[in-house]
């Protein structure tokens, strides 16, 4: 399976299966949507889901399909038929792949602003995104961890017991467009040093093999 990395949270995996996409919001390059097979949107926010570049890739794809959580689907009612709301616990086939969602909630940012919604996917068993939260899968094992590492919501030392508590054979930094490089050179040697697991930061259009 490729996973090839797309700016901010924004990720593709491509096989003989198909074509999946998690996250295209509006930091990433929409071009992760082409033929694309399947979508899925961990949550509403605009960094997670650009809705109108993922109408138009239905519209000219009719058999794409796009999974997330009930209380985003209403976003997406331009192309409602090809929405299917999942939630926490549940296991389905998107773009020939085996996914699985969990956690439910988008980790605080305050507590003065609602908590929003958000899905966490472990897709074919190996590659886990949590969107906006820290929620570790119980018993699960997982080869490949999407772990957010900037954001008004997350302290490095969280994410960072997050990787550990994971426990994945490699980790691939995501959610860091809010970050200049600085900010990046510092948190990338933090978790190189602290994560214990392989630890990387793909640049925009990157890509490595998982499975």
């Amino acid at each position: 399976m490729r996973l090839i990395k797309f700016a901010h949270a924004c990720v593709r995996l491509e096989s003989d299966a198909g074509v999946l996409v998690i996250d295209p919001g509006v930091f990433s390059d929409m071009a992760a949507l082409e033929g694309a097979d399947a979508v899925l949107i961990t949550h509403e926010h605009a960094d997670h889901l650009n809705v109108d570049p993922i109408v138009a890739a239905v519209r000219q794809r009719p058999g794409l399909t796009v999974f997330t959580d009930a209380a985003v689907a209403p976003k997406l009612a331009a192309i409602a038929g090809s929405v299917t709301a999942v939630a926490p616990g549940d296991r389905f086939e998107a773009a020939g792949y085996q996914v699985q969602a969990f956690g439910g909630t988008h980790a605080q940012i305050h507590p003065d602003i609602p908590q929003v919604a958000n899905l966490a996917f472990l897709v074919e068993g190996q590659v886990y995104h949590p969107g906006d939260s820290l929620f570790v899968p119980e018993n699960t094992t997982v080869d490949t961890l999407l772990v957010p590492v900037s954001g008004p919501w997350l302290k490095t030392s969280e994410a960072i017991d997050f990787a550990r508590a994971v426990a994945p054979r490699q980790a691939l930094a995501i959610h860091e467009a809010l970050f200049n490089d600085i900010g990046l050179g510092l948190v990338d040697n933090l978790f190189k040093g602290l994560s214990r697991t392989e630890f990387q930061r793909l640049p925009a259009g990157g890509e490595l093999t998982v499975g």
